[in-house]
């Protein structure tokens, strides 16, 4: 006898990266800043600590939504805070996905999404991508015709391709919304500033955004929303009465105010990630071009399951990732790794340890 909703028992639940607990080990695997947050937000943490922890913090997070809606050229309220981007996302899906309601998104992409629309009992379609990772236009205009969402991560995570903002915006739904997913959005060449919301049709476009990533504090939770106030004020009524608590409030202000932290440690990134797909790709590795702090590689002959098992042997972590039932993919599957881009001295002793592999045996690895 189970005494939980079907939707839950049917389910088998998100499965996040592997965290080992012990030191040692190069950590590529779950698309962490290798680079501390600006020393201001360890102040303002530790001056935030000194006060009145017994009370409950703001829980419109009003000096937060301030600094945000600065950065993105918005009123503070088109600003919705949240614990983590992924936070963001259950708020929408909780807000506008009934059940048998259709809720669309790419694939293969972020799991997550389809997790939170069999939570809420909703219908869910896979946009599946070319091999390029580009979408068919009137396959996808027909699958958003008859969807109350359509989720699309810009860039994409595992490939890190990024779309064009008029791609995405012929994705909007005629009757539903469309969620762009930005949490990588920082590592971008050309990163986003909101631009969607002031396009027209921007009243239906809601754009998400973390401080895991690019602010390096995934270790905090913080995130937040962008969209119309309209939006805004439903989905405000959906969120936890105090979601963010007072010390990730603070640290969140000195981090976005902190711009030239976290623009000179995303440009390191990008830096690294361009020597990262040149090794890779010197060793045979297919590698997409990517605009974010991971890199999607495949090899020719040897099996990704193989290649991330003799890292591990070395305590290097990469994500292995399988996405299954994709018409035309060998045995229907994609599968490959998706390698966070480390510091310099990560990437190399990455690179050395993949050369060693594909050194020791001439055959194909699995």
């Amino acid at each position: 006898m189970s005494f939980f909703r079907p939707d839950i028992d049917r389910i088998e639940g998100y499965q996040p990266g592997e965290q080992p607990q012990e030191p040692g080990w190069v950590k590529l695997n779950t698309n962490e800043n290798p680079y501390p947050p600006s020393p201001r937000v360890i102040a303002a943490i530790n001056e935030a600590a000194k006060g009145r922890l017994n009370l409950y913090p703001d829980p419109l997070a009003t000096q937060f939504r301030r600094v945000v809606a600065r950065l993105f050229n918005v009123a503070p309220d088109w600003v919705l805070p949240a614990n983590g981007s992924d936070e963001n996302l259950t708020i929408i899906l909780r807000s506008f996905v009934d059940r048998q309601d259709l809720v669309v998104y790419p694939y293969p992409s972020y799991i997550l999404y389809e997790t939170l629309a069999d939570l809420q009992g909703g219908r869910r379609e896979r946009m599946i991508l070319n091999p390029d990772w580009s979408w068919n236009p009137s396959r996808a205009a027909a699958q958003t015709a008859q969807a109350k969402l359509a989720i699309v991560p810009n860039p994409n995570s595992p490939s890190g391709n990024r779309w064009s903002n008029a791609e995405l915006s012929a994705l909007t739904p005629p009757r539903g919304l469309l969620v762009v997913d930005e949490a990588y959005g920082d590592f971008c060449d050309e990163p986003h500033r909101g631009e969607l919301l002031r396009q027209p049709g921007g009243e239906r476009v809601i754009i998400t955004r973390t401080l895991s990533k690019s602010y390096s504090l995934a270790g905090l939770r913080l995130g937040f929303a962008l969209a119309h106030p309209d939006l805004i004020r439903g989905m405000r009524k959906v969120k936890d009465s105090y979601n963010c608590d007072t010390l990730s409030l603070a640290a969140g202000v000195a981090a976005l105010e902190d711009q030239a932290w976290m623009q000179s440690n995303a440009a390191r990134i990008r830096a690294t990630r361009g020597r990262l797909q040149t090794g890779l790709r010197a060793g045979g590795f297919a590698v997409v071009e990517s605009q974010a702090n991971f890199v999607w590689a495949t090899h020719p002959r040897h099996a990704p399951e193989q290649i991330s098992a003799r890292l591990k042997d070395r305590r290097i972590l990469v994500r292995l990732m399988k996405f299954p039932e994709i018409p035309g993919a060998p045995q229907g599957v994609v599968a490959g790794l998706r390698i966070t881009v480390g510091t310099d001295a990560e990437v190399d002793q990455l690179l050395q340890a993949l050369g060693e592999i594909l050194n020791e045996t001439t055959g194909p690895l699995g």
